[in-house]
């Protein structure tokens, strides 16, 4: 089983975080964010032993972590920060690997081959940064690198805009609306003309954009054929989503990913070889590209 979307953070990262005095910062395990109410992270979740004896009980032959978007880290210019997270993920055991991150602010296009070379397996970007044609074009050179190395993109949730009192708002309202906003300017900017080989994946299934795209069609647009390089993750939701996307990109666009330690594995009810599939078959060729081996499927 392959899970793209799980969230760790290494013990260094956590120290820069209780260093800082300005959001995000963390008081003791209190989360502090410039957007969101303070939250009271679970210190077990990101319990190195503890983690990797949950995934080996699940039968995760790969689990791939990222920095958390919604912190604002990528638009802070606080390298010592993003250096914590980096150096940090680079050494996690299996069955973990690492998205790297970028310095929005200044990217570094030269750190950021660096870190794919030494085994990060492609690039995460905040949605909310990508919520315009515009936006996507003023990425291109990070883009071009991408596609070049053959390395995929992980459309991530971002900052949350708003600060709305009850705690399940920015991830409900904020994450959703960034990611159908990141998706559909991805698709108006020419995304796939500009970059034909580019692979994306935009996490928790894009907002349920996809479902969209009847009204797409009722409006003028239209979607195309099936793009074999786009792909949603399965975070946060659960079978009557998760098929409603499906019918529209195809099961072999939708990838298993959990956003651990937030959510964890669900029930699909898609059976037994779609299952397959989601967890093992299409998180490979996203991760690794469609002609790279595939290993033999783990326990599912």
């Amino acid at each position: 089983m392959i899970d793209v979307h799980q969230h760790l953070w290494p013990e260094a990262f956590v120290d820069r975080l209780r260093a800082r005095r300005e959001p995000p910062y963390l008081d003791g395990w209190t989360l502090h964010t410039a957007t969101e109410a303070p939250y009271d992270v679970d210190p077990a979740a990101h319990e190195l032993g503890k983690r990797v004896a949950l995934e080996q009980d699940a039968g995760t032959t790969l689990a791939v972590v990222s920095l958390s978007s919604p912190l604002g880290i990528e638009e802070l210019g606080d390298a010592e920060l993003l250096n914590a997270w980096h150096e940090g993920a680079a050494l996690f055991p299996e069955p973990f690997k690492a998205w790297a991150s970028v310095d929005l602010l200044e990217p570094d296009v030269e750190q950021l081959e660096s870190l794919l070379d030494k085994g990060f397996l492609g690039l995460q970007l905040p949605a909310h940064v990508l919520s315009s044609p515009s936006s996507w074009e003023a990425l291109g050179e990070l883009l071009r690198t991408l596609e070049r190395l053959n390395k995929p993109i992980l459309v991530h949730p971002g900052s949350a805009r708003s600060n709305e009192a009850p705690c399940w708002w920015a991830p409900v309202v904020d994450y959703t609306t960034q990611l159908q906003a990141a998706w559909w300017a991805w698709h108006a900017f020419g995304g796939r003309r500009t970059y034909p080989r580019l692979r994306l994946c935009f996490a928790a299934a894009a907002g349920l954009a996809p479902v969209h795209h009847e009204r797409l069609a009722a409006r003028g647009g239209r979607l195309g054929t099936i793009d074999p390089n786009l792909y949603v993750d399965t975070s946060s939701y659960g079978p009557q989503g998760i098929d409603a996307v499906a019918r529209i990109l195809g099961i072999d666009q939708v990838v298993h990913g959990t956003d651990r330690p937030y959510a964890g594995t669900t029930d699909l009810r898609q059976g037994d070889a779609a299952t397959a599939v989601i967890r093992h078959d299409n998180p490979h060729r996203l991760l690794f590209g469609a002609g790279a081996p595939t290993p033999e499927r783990g326990v599912q």
